[in-house]
């Protein structure tokens, strides 16, 4: 998956995205030059989805056993995010750029 440059005050953007299975990983190269790769489970129990960040930071649930979940599909939304498809059926989350970037800082 590629995408298209944004402008250089926001978090940086990704060029290309490509997942591992064997490695159960995210790889990400970005327009800054920056590469880094992000756990599957890391992605799962971090969805950005209502279902696990709640309405409010109080509700966010805490998703255990994840160890070996596996990423399926990407697909593109828009030009701001990707939606990851897991094998365990989670597909609500939409990682947008700057929030895939920010889960990436904090390993």
């Amino acid at each position: 998956m590629s995408t298209q440059s944004a402008s250089k005050d926001q978090a940086p953007w990704p060029l290309s995205i490509q997942y591992s299975k064997s490695k159960k990983r995210l790889f990400v190269s970005y327009d800054n030059g920056q590469e880094v790769s992000i756990t599957a489970e890391r992605l799962r129990v971090e969805s950005p989805s209502a279902e696990v960040q709640g309405h409010h930071p109080s509700e966010k649930k805490i998703i255990k056993n994840k160890e070996n979940v596996t990423i399926t599909d990407m697909q593109a939304v828009g030009n701001y995010a990707v939606r990851l498809i897991f094998d365990d059926g989670h597909s609500s989350g939409l990682y947008t750029w700057p929030y895939l970037y920010e889960l990436a800082q904090k390993q």
